[in-house]
């Protein structure tokens, strides 16, 4: 019996199965969690592409969206924007 490991990424493989991840995330997560899933996503939709949005290289990215990794804000707006995404903010009174 061969064994692999579980890559995420591997399943992201729609806009439909992203935004629905980020979005548990998002809710469930702390922010290294939410760093994480960016980076998974990111490696779903390719490195590369998402470098080349951002103006970031890959090396870069990597390290920014690495788990216990402290990236700056903007960061996170560049590549939520790369993979197509926002934040959203829904007031409920």
């Amino acid at each position: 019996m061969k064994v692999t490991r579980f890559n995420i990424a591997d399943y992201l493989d729609d806009d439909e199965m992203i935004q629905e991840y980020l979005n548990i995330i998002l809710e469930e997560g702390d922010s290294n969690d939410i760093i994480v899933a960016l980076g998974h996503v990111a490696k779903a939709i390719g490195m590369s592409k998402i470098a080349e949005h951002t103006g970031m290289s890959r090396p870069s990215l990597y390290k920014a969206l690495s788990e216990n990794a402290k990236p700056q804000f903007e960061t996170i707006l560049k590549v939520l924007r790369a993979v197509g995404s926002n934040l959203k903010v829904n007031v409920t009174t």
